[in-house]
């Protein structure tokens, strides 16, 4: 494998620093790879080829005369469709929006821009963002890479940024994670995902599922990638007054320090219940191997049992979003994928008594969480019950996120490692769940487990 893309970002980083590769190769050969995989993987709602050729001339010729603005100066990356870019389409996955021009750019895409990246292109999302199986029936469900004969779940909302860093086709992509969107899609195609705090990254321009519990983040090849991404996307924004409380994290100080002397929880067997036998196989060896890294395992026992948050998040994202895109769901004439409108609808039925209980008991939960987690390092669960399913056999009135949600409710951090594979070659993931703002300590024992594996180096055999 001696293309470009297949090399994480830091590699290419470092490759570019010592003009062994330029920008204007690096991009080629994702734009290459997107133009022979994306007719069957459909991870991109629109692709910026011209201007990203462009923009990586551009960035060579800057680093050849020594103006580079960054070591990130002309790496691509991949955004999802619910970042506004002012003057372009910002769809949020919905038919109904297919010719809603952004007025504003999110601080966000600033912030990459400014670091000298290259905007491959928009990427697929459920619409709204309302959903965790990676389906949309008006613009079309991604493919997941690693089966090429069924069409399996991609994992959502960030299905097509989840594919597109899976598949080869962009280095890292953005997501956005309201209760595993960003984790979902990384677990299902092999990849990894940073699940950040709330405020850790600005939402501004971010079109909104709910503004309680989103939270923008990165989907990587490799945890190192996720770690410099958080770098860059971090910090005080005045648009977006949930910045202005969390100081500023260095990931890269202690990542590679290791596991041994934390303490590390073990997710409670009855929470187990239900995880698929391979799965749960791959996360019993995943705790083996970071008890055998020096790690302490511990039990923890939850406050509460993770089934039972599914009313209070329920209530919480149903109004929110009702509130922004209600209009659009109560009009039977407008173009919604149907089990997004019935979600939607959900939250007509929500009183402002409903709601605000609902962030009251949030709060007090939090609390009791908090004071249980608060003799443990981190929390370590499968990211997901299942590997992918085939999208025929989805039920849409149930949930895949039964595993990520909660750690949205209480406000955590957490990242999605590549942690095997299934015997029919489907990925699993291990998550490794931290308090809030504790997006360093996640990434450092995201970053032992994977440095004493090979499964994030693995690529789905449809897109070697």
């Amino acid at each position: 494998m001696t293309s470009p893309a297949f090399l994480p970002v830091h590699r290419l980083v470092a490759e570019i620093a010592a003009r062994r590769l330029s920008p204007v190769e690096v991009v080629d050969a994702f734009l290459d790879r997107i133009e022979r995989l994306e007719p069957r993987l459909q991870a991109f709602v629109s692709v910026n080829a011209t201007k990203a050729r462009l923009a990586a001339e551009a960035a060579d010729k800057a680093i050849r005369s020594g103006h580079a603005v960054g070591p990130l100066h002309g790496i691509p990356i991949a955004i999802k469709d619910l970042v506004e870019i002012e003057g372009e389409i910002a769809t949020g996955g919905s038919a109904a929006w297919r010719g809603r021009v952004a007025t504003q750019t999110a601080t966000l895409h600033r912030k990459l821009m400014a670091a000298g990246m290259i905007n491959l292109g928009k990427t697929h999302t459920v619409e709204f963002a309302f959903g965790g199986w990676g389906t949309n029936q008006q613009l079309g469900t991604p493919w997941n890479p690693w089966d090429p004969a069924v069409h399996r779940t991609p994992g959502g909302s960030s299905s097509g940024s989840g594919v597109a860093v899976g598949a080869r086709m962009a280095p890292w992509a953005i997501g956005t994670d309201t209760g595993g969107s960003v984790r979902i899609p990384a677990a299902w195609n092999g990849v990894s995902g940073l699940k950040t705090s709330g405020g850790r990254i600005s939402t501004h321009g971010v079109l909104p599922l709910s503004k309680t519990l989103d939270t923008p983040g990165p989907i990587t090849r490799d945890i190192e990638d996720a770690a410099l991404l958080l770098q860059v996307l971090q910090g005080a924004d005045p648009m977006d007054p949930a910045t202005l409380r969390l100081r500023d994290v260095d990931p890269m100080r202690d990542l590679r320090r290791g596991v041994k002397g934390l303490r590390l929880a073990r997710l409670p067997a009855a929470e187990l219940a239900g995880v698929d036998a391979e799965v749960l196989g791959a996360y019993e060896a995943s705790v083996a191997a970071l008890a055998a890294q020096g790690a302490e395992i511990v039990e923890l026992a939850l406050p509460h049992r993770l089934a039972d948050l599914a009313g209070v998040v329920g209530r919480i994202i149903s109004a929110e979003i009702y509130a922004k895109v209600g209009n659009l769901a109560d009009d039977p004439g407008q173009p919604l994928d149907e089990d997004i409108r019935a979600r939607v609808l959900g939250g007509a039925g929500i009183s402002a008594r409903d709601y605000l209980q609902a962030l009251e008991a949030r709060a007090a939960m939090q609390a009791s969480f908090n004071a249980a987690l608060a003799g443990v390092d981190a929390l370590l669960t499968p990211t997901m019950m299942t590997p992918p399913v085939p999208v025929a056999s989805i039920d849409q009135g149930k949930t895949p996120a039964l595993l990520t949600r909660w750690v949205n409710f209480y406000d955590l951090t957490a990242v999605a490692v590549p942690n095997g594979f299934t015997t029919g070659g489907l990925p699993c993931s291990l998550q490794v769940v931290c308090g809030t703002a504790r997006e360093a300590m996640a990434l450092r024992i995201g970053w032992a487990y994977q440095a004493a594996h090979d499964w994030h180096l693995r690529v789905p055999e449809m897109a070697a």
